[in-house]
């Protein structure tokens, strides 16, 4: 999605919300949103059902939270923040819950289940780079996610990966957006290193692939 798109996303969403129209504002949310999210779900989750159920429990968040969304971060922030919490609930809950109504909002498109094929079977570099980060722990393959793939900047990593509700300090964000860098790069050296024992990357190769 380009910036202008997601600009007018955002007053789309904002201006619904103004008038009262929490539904409109949700339906075009997940119009808007959900591919993405869906798909970051089952990159983090690595199970199709399972992020079809953290789907519909995002939805439920969103339509029983919006109305108390203070808007000190932009809604795509703040939906990957409900993203993540539902990833993690779900990861955390046992196993078959009941799908909601809000199952009829996902968006099915393009969204499949991963192969079954292992990491050394797959022939393409792309994919065994893939792989490598599939390996890592949902919280590494989230904060890669939302840095790399989804190019949110270091305060709004900092703002979806922070814990309860309370908003962040100028000061507080400013140190969780510190710590996730580090831990960034920690991460990028773990892949590197990864690639290296595969072949991938030669040892005296220094760039990033994460």
């Amino acid at each position: 999605m380009q910036l202008e798109e997601r600009e007018k996303l955002e007053q789309d969403i904002q201006g619904l919300c103004k008038r009262g129209d929490l539904a409109g504002a949700v339906e075009r949310a997940l119009e808007g949103y959900g591919q993405e999210i869906m798909r970051l779900m089952a990159s983090v989750l690595h199970d199709y059902e399972r992020s079809r159920d953290a789907f519909s429990l995002f939805s439920e968040n969103l339509l029983r939270g919006l109305s108390g969304f203070r808007w000190e971060s932009s809604f795509r922030t703040w939906a990957y923040r409900l993203a993540r919490n539902a990833c993690y609930q779900v990861m955390h809950a046992p196993a078959g819950r009941e799908q909601p109504v809000t199952m009829s909002k996902l968006p099915d498109a393009e969204i499949k289940p991963r192969s079954e094929t292992r990491p050394w079977q797959r022939t393409s570099v792309k994919e065994r780079f893939r792989a490598l980060r599939e390996s890592l722990e949902p919280q590494e393959r989230m904060l890669l996610l939302l840095r790399v793939d989804q190019r949110l900047s270091w305060e709004e990593v900092a703002r979806v990966m922070s814990e309860g509700e309370e908003p962040l300090t100028d000061s507080a964000l400013k140190r969780k957006a510190a710590a996730l860098r580090q831990q960034f790069q920690r991460i990028k050296t773990h892949l590197r290193s990864l690639a290296q024992e595969e072949g991938l990357i030669a040892e005296e190769d220094s760039s990033t692939h994460a």
